[in-house]
């Protein structure tokens, strides 16, 4: 007989290890595109800036799924005073981790206007116009 709570388990096993895929396979991703970026002769600074950000938002993915899975097993198997308070915990550390995830990524807290995500699109834009002009001229 299939029990709640081995349902419920197996379901935060589940979820755990799509975080832990996320961010595998996510980091793999992200460093596989930033190594075919140099051998197209990308300029550094221009790799590294969509590497870093593309780092911060696969940890940060993988982070708020590891988050939704401390809910649902506090939530719905060990709902104690005790449980609660070390699930406040867990959500403030990696809220805290998050924050200070988008604040290198970003430069800015989540809270505030995304200026420096517009000034890096315009940078990534001016890069590609110049790159098809070139491209163009050859």
């Amino acid at each position: 007989m299939v029990s709640y709570h081995g349902v419920v388990e197996t379901a935060v096993i589940a979820i755990e290890s799509i975080a832990v895929a996320i961010l595998a396979i996510g980091v793999a991703w992200v460093l596989a595109r930033a190594g075919l970026h140099r051998l197209q002769r990308r300029p550094w600074e221009t790799v590294f800036v969509e590497t870093r950000l593309g780092l911060g938002r696969v940890l940060l993915l993988g982070l708020e799924v590891l988050i939704a899975a401390d809910i649902i097993l506090t939530v719905a198997l060990e709902l104690t005073l005790v449980n609660v308070g070390a699930l406040g915990l867990l959500v403030l550390i990696r809220t805290f981790l998050s924050w200070a995830i988008e604040v290198e990524t970003e430069g800015r807290w989540p809270w505030q206007a995304s200026a420096t995500r517009e000034a890096e699109r315009r940078m990534l834009d001016d890069e590609n116009r110049s790159r098809a002009n070139r491209n163009h001229q050859a």
